[in-house]
């Protein structure tokens, strides 16, 4: 799709002097990608308050960036500026030399068979929630699976136990992700003293109090098993050991993504089964099959075939991350346009993840669409949750199997149904997450006993 022959400027959105497209992008950025590509086609441009974004939603334009011509990309100055004050130079936002020798240092904690060896603190996490769970109690769905998936990413991946600091670390998380995707970012400075700056930086604050004493916490254990005891024990081709400010930027990093993403997956897929009760039936018949009233374990996970295709569908319907940036290195062509270096690329998993083209009924939750021969005639990147090429999201396998087995232990033990009154709403922050509370109601399903799956574990 690309040519050796720049057209003129894509076509695009009519802009407003100064602020450009900010207006639209500000009543609903998914809504406004989405309107983008339907109206003006797959490659759209923008503006932002004088800042120039090419829209790509081919994906076939989308593999050029990301896979074939990736070294002719950054994540970008956008990336950098929203994100470095809470993520530093982190593993998600780092470039270059710094970027490949943090990925080679972590790569292995995210082997197959280490994660295998995170399966049971998974399942265990989910239970001990579920416990405090009761008939016809009304739960805020998004917010337990935050605190669910930040206690399983801390216990894992960090080594520690934060459940006395979950509810701190969930509001300052809560008030980070929500300004860093605030467009008013882009018109006032982040020193200026504006109430949202203030709470911002209080909260960045808190959470690196947090970061630090779980450093201080790993550092007997240097060279173990966690993220954090990995860092600490890591030296650079000098033999110099990571700065504190290096340690605190890459726990910061996994302590934000590594539970947000599965996080919101959870919610969404809650959120779909209860108004689609046909598929959780099914979905419910896999699990008695073939866990047999046993708590799930990786082995398990990997045979429930149709549990597996309901989450990817759901990260089809709601990808985790609505978007990527990218930025050229210097002039490239997409599609015979122009990009000039600087200019901020979006590819917008939201908008290509529901794209008639690649997938019938594109709106409708199909999870049985996702069989062999579907995949296999899809493109490559019409479908891209994770990331792919060298900056593929390091824990998507874990996020797989976090999220398989924990949907499989909560649907064993309870139903949940959402009330009439209750609707989803969504917003583009960092991840997709939901514009309002997400309430549901939860029924202990018939047949369980508790004490006979305690029995089970213990043998």
């Amino acid at each position: 799709m690309t040519s050796t022959l720049p057209k003129d400027r894509p076509p695009g959105p009519r802009r407003m002097p100064l602020i450009g497209n900010a207006g639209q992008a500000g009543r609903g950025l998914l809504a406004f990608l989405t309107e983008n590509a339907q109206t003006y086609g797959d490659v759209v441009y923008f503006e932002i308050v004088n800042e120039p974004f090419y829209q790509l939603t081919h994906p076939d334009d989308i593999e050029s960036v990301l896979i074939e011509r990736n070294q002719q990309f950054s994540k970008g100055r956008l990336n950098r500026e929203l994100l470095a004050p809470v993520l530093g130079t982190g593993l998600f936002t780092s470039e270059g030399e710094t970027w490949r020798t943090r990925r080679h240092l972590i790569q292995p904690l995210f082997h197959p068979d280490q994660i295998a060896m995170y399966g049971d603190i998974m399942t265990e996490c989910t239970e001990r929630l579920l416990d405090e769970w009761m008939d016809e109690k009304r739960i805020n769905v998004h917010d337990a699976m935050k605190e669910l998936t930040l206690e399983i990413v801390a216990r894992s991946l960090l080594g520690v136990d934060l459940q006395q600091d979950i509810e701190t670390i969930g509001r300052n998380l809560d008030i980070v992700l929500e300004y860093i995707d605030s467009t008013s970012n882009l018109l006032l400075p982040s020193w200026a003293p504006t109430p949202g700056n203030r709470r911002y930086r209080r909260a960045v604050t808190e959470l690196e109090s947090i970061v630090e004493r779980i450093i201080d916490e790993r550092r007997p254990e240097a060279g173990g098993d966690d993220v954090v005891s990995r860092l600490v024990a890591a030296e650079d081709e000098h033999g110099e050991p990571m700065s504190t400010r290096q340690l605190r930027d890459e726990v910061m990093t996994f302590l934000i993504a590594g539970h947000e993403t599965t996080a919101v997956t959870l919610t969404y897929t809650l959120y779909l089964l209860a108004t689609h009760p046909l598929i959780e039936q099914r979905l419910v018949e896999e699990l008695t099959t073939v866990l047999d009233g046993e708590p799930p374990s990786v082995g398990e996970g990997n045979e429930l075939s149709f549990t597996n295709q309901v989450i990817t569908e759901s990260m089809r319907l709601f990808p985790p991350a609505n978007r990527i940036h990218r930025e050229p290195v210097a002039d490239a062509v997409i599609s015979g346009h122009r990009i000039p270096e600087g200019a901020t690329i979006v590819l917008p998993q939201w908008v290509v993840h529901r794209d008639s083209r690649w997938y019938p009924d594109p709106l409708a939750f199909h999870p049985e669409r996702w069989s062999e021969e579907f995949r296999a005639a899809l493109p490559r990147l019409a479908y891209f949750p994770f990331g792919t090429g060298p900056r593929r999201c390091i824990g998507d396998r874990f996020a797989r199997l976090e999220a398989t087995l924990v949907l499989a232990t909560i649907l064993q033990r309870y139903h949940l149904e959402l009330p009439p009154e209750m609707s989803l709403e969504v917003e583009a922050a960092v991840t997709t997450r939901p514009k309002q509370s997400l309430w549901m109601n939860v029924w202990e399903r018939d047949g369980y006993s508790s004490d006979a799956v305690r029995r089970s574990k213990t043998g």
